[in-house]
């Protein structure tokens, strides 16, 4: 896709509308884990730099969309840009109204005005118009910084978008990345391409996987799902986890695999235990059958060192979903190991791309975070965009 970019916008003397992801999680009025708002700086600091005024918005948690709650409040967040930021930051006296819009007005260039939670309004998630056009009233420019949230069609993310002209519209740096490096990905991405996918459920990545059908050099599949496309080639799972609905589906996957020229590689062995219990003792299946009264709960040996294989000879890797229960010592050797050698991979000069929170999790986990190519910050946004489904707040910015 097209999109415009930051630096491609003239903002000097502009008010510029940036839609920021500021979900942060707050207690007592203490910012827990400020990263979300670190991740947006560099935009913020751009636009002020240039010359910017800034009315910046963001959804917080889940309020009910009846009016202002204290506990959604984005006080703590306007603290935080003033005290750790040094920003001229005010909080709005609302969401929209004509109090904001002469608040909005007054701002001078390097000044931002931070709205209220737009969640504390229903017409932002139902994107209603008189909402979209309440806050297009705010700014003559609109930037998105938000990837997180692209994948949603509320107002401030796509509604406002078309109020605003062509040429006044563009990404922001976060969004700028996450872009370019998943659509790295999947599109003509260098070849050997290979996909990783964990997680509990087929369903949940089907879309995912059907996806890479067909573009992948080889899909390698771990966790629970995996269990589903095992029992529908007939291979015994014991009391593994399973989607009972699914095995025709999970028929299709694999015979599509085969069509379109995927390697689809399924587990040849597991970390076995009776119960989902860190205690409970583990052991490994000298095959792929999984005995009776026994639940797979991590890939094996033989298996990690087919994926790994893999994964060395690759150009190009996404991973999304951990290989087993990763949380728990006795099952967290295979996702860890794929960890470790995607950031080998990286090292390496691989394009390495890790999306997910548990995948996310894993690496850091593994403490190889900061070896990997890019990171996703999206969860649901960088699963629908990898499953090649449209994102409204993508689109909107599409020129």
């Amino acid at each position: 896709m097209s999109f415009r970019k930051l630096k491609d916008l003239n903002v000097q003397g502009h008010r510029v509308f940036l839609r920021a992801d500021l979900n942060v999680p707050i207690k007592d009025g203490i910012i827990k884990d400020a990263t979300r708002i670190k991740e947006t700086m560099a935009t913020l600091n751009y636009l002020i730099e240039k010359g910017a005024s800034v009315v910046l918005c963001s959804h917080m948690g889940r309020p009910e969309g009846i009016g202002f709650e204290a506990a959604y409040s984005m006080a703590p967040i306007a603290a935080w840009l003033e005290d750790k930021e040094s920003l001229d930051c005010r909080l709005a006296s609302a969401v929209i109204g004509e109090e904001v819009e002469r608040e909005a007005a007054a701002l001078k260039p390097g000044q931002v005005l931070l709205l209220e939670n737009l969640r504390f309004d229903k017409g932002e998630t139902k994107n209603k118009p008189e909402f979209c056009a309440a806050l297009a009233r705010l700014a003559d420019t609109y930037v998105n910084d938000a990837f997180g949230s692209a994948h949603r069609a509320h107002a401030s993310v796509a509604g406002i978008v078309p109020s605003f002209p062509k040429d006044r519209i563009a990404a922001g740096f976060l969004m700028e990345k996450e872009l370019n490096a998943l659509g790295k990905v999947t599109h003509n991405p260098e070849k050997p391409l290979v996909a990783v996918m964990g997680g509990a459920k087929v369903s949940d990545k089907i879309d995912l996987i059907r996806n890479f059908i067909g573009k992948a050099d080889a899909i390698l599949i771990g966790g629970a799902m995996s269990y589903t496309l095992l029992k529908a080639q007939g291979i015994p799972i014991g009391k593994s986890l399973c989607e009972e609905d699914k095995l025709e589906l999970a028929k299709e996957i694999v015979a599509e695999a085969k069509t379109k020229g995927t390697k689809l590689l399924l587990p040849l062995d597991h970390v076995v235990a009776p119960e989902f219990k860190e205690d409970a003792p583990a052991s490994i299946t000298s095959n792929v059958n999984i005995p009776d009264g026994q639940m797979g709960l991590d890939i094996g040996p033989e298996t990690l060192a087919a994926y790994l294989l893999e994964i060395k000879n690759a150009k190009t890797l996404i991973w999304n979903g951990p290989m087993g229960v990763f949380e728990m010592s006795p099952f967290a050797v295979g996702t860890l190991t794929i960890a470790e050698e995607m950031a080998k991979a990286a090292d390496n000069k691989a394009f390495v791309l890790v999306g997910g929170g548990d995948s996310v999790a894993a690496v850091n986990k593994a403490k190889v975070a900061p070896r990997i190519t890019h990171i996703s910050t999206g969860g649901g946004a960088s699963l629908e965009f990898l499953s090649g489904i449209a994102l409204p707040g993508v689109k909107a910015l599409e020129i």
